[in-house]
């Protein structure tokens, strides 16, 4: 039986006229399209990855990106930038003259006072380096030399989710496509078995994880849906819908894939949409999934040894520990971008018990993800990013006891660390003022972190654009410069 033939016995009169008044307009459209939409966005693209040709735009430093995001906004003062003045300072009031008027957050606002806080956590330099490290930190203490601490981060939004939103797509409003999405969008996969853009989510144990995280985060934006993240699950299901129904065989599976391709390829004909090449595309790729994502998930033939490397929640799917060890594992895979979320860090009251909770979960497996990369040579061809949204402030949330003590958000000044190819090992960039306020020295934008990561990925952050709306969109938007004073 044709199809076709049977679809054409089917068109009445009426019919006949309204597809046909459609066609009209998807005439005016395509015209408009050609102007600004599809058309202009039509790049051509290498058979074997999937990437623009003619990118990476010069020689990459990196392979890959592992994005350790910390939600909540990590503190700086009890981490990595150490204010020894604070001994002095640590109760007495935020100067007018420090804070200048700036916006602070509805938490704070009604505060009659704002006395400083010291750290109650100790501060020590360790490896050849020098770098100051607070103890809650000594698993990251023991790789100092391989990271490049940025104290001076400053960001526009002073909220959790514009926040996120502006560190993870470059725009504080959502709707625009993550940085994972641009660099799968660019560079295409080195694995044509798994998606380029890959997202583990962690359950932590934090004092407070009630900060919620979009899928947005993750999302391609205007983008086609085939660069968006995908996410993976810890369990027996890490990712929803891949396996085959009971009685559902692949053989019986291929065949319905095929059908289903001829039918969107019919349609594909008639709209001209190019998410329907898409559509096609990813049903592709969940096929192929169904045997490789069982074999990354599989991590019976790991030793022991690294198990103890990662600590002993790494056994336990879905912890921070276990999707450190499969980021190893998909680097190793070539996967081209990596984006680990780890709640909890949003601490505005009882700060020393959480952050101690969040260092705990994280401390460990994050310094043994560096040391197995390192080991399986993976280390300088991949570029590893820890930090959170922003900082956390010099004065105290609450009531200031001495032992307890909660930070409220700060934006204007905060620490991201840097390390792998390209990266200069075993320094600090930037300097903050003696109450880590502001940036004295150095300052850096979220955009310059950005223009960073593309840079070593090899791409031009002016150059990777795509028209939306009649402006050529990028990462940075109008904004950014390559932080080349951390590359070697």
């Amino acid at each position: 039986m044709n199809l076709q033939n049977e679809l054409a016995k089917l068109i009445t009169r009426r019919h006949l006229f309204g597809l046909g008044a459609k066609g009209v307009g998807l005439a005016a459209l395509s015209s408009l399209l050609k102007k600004d939409g599809f058309a202009q966005n039509e790049v051509t693209r290498d058979a074997k990855t999937g990437g623009i040709v003619g990118l990476p735009h010069f020689a990459p430093k990196v392979k890959r990106v592992i994005y350790l995001h910390q939600s909540g906004g990590p503190s700086q003062i009890d981490t990595f930038d150490y204010k020894p003045s604070l001994e002095k300072l640590h109760g007495t009031e935020l100067p007018d003259s420090v804070r200048n008027g700036q916006r602070i957050t509805g938490m704070t606002s009604g505060q009659s006072s704002f006395p400083c806080v010291k750290s109650i956590f100790k501060f020590a330099q360790h490896g050849q380096s020098g770098t100051w490290v607070s103890e809650l930190l000594p698993y990251t203490a023991k790789v100092v030399d391989d990271i490049t601490v940025i104290k001076t981060v400053h960001t526009d939004a002073v909220n959790h989710d514009p926040a996120i939103t502006f560190i993870q797509t470059g725009f504080p409003q959502p709707g625009r496509p993550s940085m994972g999405a641009w660099v799968s969008y660019g560079l295409g996969s080195e694995n044509q078995n798994l998606p380029a853009y890959i997202v583990l989510l962690s359950t932590a144990h934090a004092i407070n994880t009630d900060q919620p995280l979009f899928s947005r985060l993750w999302s391609s934006g205007f983008l086609p849906s085939n660069y968006q993240g995908v996410r993976l699950r810890g369990g027996a299901t890490p990712v929803l819908y891949l396996n085959n129904p009971p009685g559902v065989n692949q053989t019986t599976r291929r065949q319905m894939l095929d059908a289903v391709v001829k039918l969107n390829k019919l349609k594909s004909e008639s709209y001209g949409d190019p998410e329907i090449e898409t559509r096609i595309s990813q049903y592709e790729m969940a096929y192929r999934m169904q045997s490789s994502v069982p074999e990354l998930m599989d991590l019976s033939k790991e030793p022991d040894k690294t198990f103890e490397m990662y600590g002993p929640e790494s056994r336990k799917p879905g912890t921070y520990a276990a999707n450190c060890l499969l980021a190893r594992r998909l680097a190793e895979r070539g996967v081209r971008f990596i984006q680990l979320y780890h709640r909890g860090w949003d601490q505005h009251a009882d700060l020393p018990k959480g952050i101690q909770s969040q260092c705990h979960d994280t401390d460990q497996p994050t310094a043994a993800l560096l040391e197995d990369l390192q080991r399986t040579g993976l280390l300088n061809e991949t570029l590893v990013v820890w930090g959170g949204e922003f900082g956390r402030t010099v004065y105290s949330q609450g009531t200031l006891t001495t032992e307890n003590y909660g930070r409220d958000h700060h934006p204007r000044c905060f620490t991201i660390w840097l390390a792998g190819g390209g990266i200069k090992p075993g320094i600090s960039y930037g300097e903050s003022d003696e109450f880590g306020y502001r940036a004295v020295k150095e300052k850096t934008t979220c955009y310059d972190l950005h223009a960073t990561v593309l840079h070593l990925m090899g791409i031009d952050h002016e150059k990777l654009t795509v028209r939306q709306n009649g402006v050529n969109r990028r990462l940075t938007d109008v904004h950014g410069e390559v932080i080349r004073e951390v590359l070697t």
